[in-house]
């Protein structure tokens, strides 16, 4: 029992404590985006980190939109959330909210601080309430509104409430200690005055809730336990309890709703910021927020990650309180080990070249079977079309190679997969010097790939059929951020990789493959991992996506965290 409690990270310890103390009886979490853009790989880790902790005590698992901020906010954005977190395989069930969900709940809170004496209304500017706001190293000044009597309070919230009040001339803040060392906790701006018109409300409500005030009402009222965010709110869970506290839903830190904070999921040389994002987006630099080259869920679905591979690398990063960053050779490594044993291993052929085998049977049709996957046999058997021509990979030729290359050149015998021995006996160019035919002749009696006379080849060869070839596109893609020079340049653009994506529009596949449907991956043997392009692809005429290549730099930590 010993080695199991150390085993367990943080987050647990203390659920495990609450409900052994009867802080509470139910664990109840919550995934809590604001609807302003797709979410990525960080949002992943903290998606499967609250659905996880719900499921492995038995409770609840609640998805909420953060709605308090009209300007930025589209429907389009929740619904890729959705999406995004249903597919993650976090359940929230019908345990779905909005925070617009608890506006009038919201401002009898703030009414009920005003009546308080714990909330007033500033005419201060952001600019002078700023000012005023101190530093680090210096306290606070008090507001000069802040004397103002409930009465006069409550008359001038109702005045905000009503649409009698421009844009920033005034706002709520509440009434906390202007000499804390907190800086969080001077008097911080609980709702402000914002003439928009909310994707929910519509035109109800002119004055807006702040964050810091919404969300811990939303998950008090939701019944949230443990409200796990990341490192950044550290400074701000003194505010999150004095809210709380002095609504009434609990009366000590001890209590639930409890914040607890968590390290962020930081990936190497990717760009996770949503304008950066967004302006990749309007510029066309990338085919929308679903580009493969990106690292939002949406992106990394389309390229075709597996929500397995997402969750197995969360589990490698696991939970802390330090911040660090993780290659994303991790990423990668997770997709190959979720794939390599799942599926089929097909042959495609990138950058074709032709092979005529002379003294093979002209109109001849072999129908060879071969293993779909050597490492899994369950994945069964299938036939593949075997002819005169063939078309095989032009790096897999060269007339005149250098020591240790073990593929085809005159004179050279190689073995073609799970087929037959082949030797080349010469090649034929066009007037630029470029090889266009390449001629062979095979050994019948190798057919299988093994010679009966027990001779030996160095080099095996993937072909496809050149009378059954089906024609493909093919995307290659690298990292959108030249990793030599970082994610950002001095003047806060970023070093893009001019080189991101490489598309291959005479590429040929075995016939199994140009039945592929959208989100079907594949091994690509000796290529890597592909996935047919749901946007992209139409029936007969797939268009893949490299997923990962089949080599890695990244090698697993002896014990990851």
């Amino acid at each position: 029992m010993e080695n199991e409690a150390v085993s367990k990270n943080f987050i647990e310890q203390i659920i495990e404590k609450d409900l052994e103390e009867g802080h509470c009886e139910k664990v109840v979490t919550r995934f809590p985006p604001e609807p302003n853009g797709y979410l990525h790989i960080g949002h992943a880790k903290s998606i499967l980190l609250n659905s996880g902790l719900a499921k492995k005590y038995g409770g609840q698992f609640n998805l909420r939109f953060d709605d308090t901020n009209p300007t930025k906010e589209k429907n389009e954005f929740v619904e890729s959330i959705k999406e995004d977190v249903k597919w993650l395989g976090a359940d929230w069930e019908d345990h779905i909210f909005y925070a617009s969900d608890y506006f009038d709940q919201m401002y009898e809170a703030a009414i009920k601080l005003i009546k308080k004496g714990k909330a007033y209304v500033s005419d201060l500017s952001a600019e002078e309430i700023r000012e005023y706001r101190g530093t680090l190293t210096e306290p606070g000044k008090e507001d000069p509104y802040s004397t103002r009597s409930v009465e006069e309070n409550l008359t001038l919230f109702q005045e905000m409430k009503d649409g009698k009040c421009e844009d920033g001339s005034r706002v709520l803040r509440a009434r906390i200690d202007m000499a804390s060392s907190n800086i969080n906790m001077r008097d911080p701006v609980i709702y402000r005055v914002a003439h928009m018109t909310h994707h929910r409300t519509g035109d109800k409500w002119c004055i807006y809730p702040m964050y810091d005030f919404a969300h811990p009402i939303e998950d008090a009222i939701e019944g949230i336990t443990h409200s796990i965010c990341t490192l950044e709110f550290e400074d701000h869970r003194p505010l999150y309890d004095w809210v709380v506290t002095e609504l009434g839903y609990k009366k000590g830190p001890e209590e639930t709703p409890k914040q607890i904070e968590f390290a962020k999921l930081y990936l190497t040389n990717v760009v996770t910021g949503k304008r950066y994002i967004k302006r990749l987006v309007e510029e066309h630099i990338v085919d929308g927020w679903d580009d493969p080259r990106l690292v939002s869920i949406a992106a990394l679905r389309r390229r075709g990650y597996t929500p397995e591979s997402i969750q197995k690398f969360v589990d490698l990063c696991g939970v802390s309180k330090a911040n660090s960053s993780v290659d994303y050779a991790m990423l990668e490594y997770c997709i190959r080990e979720d794939l390599k044993m799942k599926r089929p291993r097909m042959m495609a052929v990138l950058d074709p070249v032709r092979v005529v085998i002379d003294n093979y049977p002209k109109g001849q049709t072999e129908e060879l079977e071969v293993d779909n996957n050597l490492e899994n046999p369950e994945l069964g058997r299938r036939k593949v079309p075997f002819t005169r021509e063939l078309f095989i990979e032009r790096e897999d030729f060269m007339e005149e190679p250098p020591k240790k290359y073990f593929r085809m050149f005159p004179g050279n015998e190689v073995r073609l997969m799970n087929a037959y021995f082949v030797k080349c006996v010469g090649c034929e160019k066009d007037e630029n010097g470029k090889v266009t035919l390449i001629h062979c002749t095979y050994d019948p009696a190798s057919r299988g790939g093994n010679s009966p006379d027990g001779r030996k080849v160095k080099g095996t060869i993937h072909w496809v059929s050149a009378e059954h070839a089906k024609r493909v596109t093919v995307r290659l893609y690298e990292n959108l951020i030249d990793e030599e020079l970082g994610v950002y340049n001095e003047d806060g653009s970023l070093n893009l990789n001019p080189n991101s994506l490489t598309v291959l529009t005479d590429s040929v596949v075995e016939p199994a493959l140009a039945e592929a449907k959208p989100y079907e991956s594949f091994q690509f043997v000796r290529q890597g991992f592909f996935c047919a392009d749901y946007k992209d692809s139409k029936p007969g005429e797939p268009v893949f996506n490299r997923i990962v290549s089949l080599k890695s730099s990244f090698k697993l930590p002896v014990n990851p965290a």
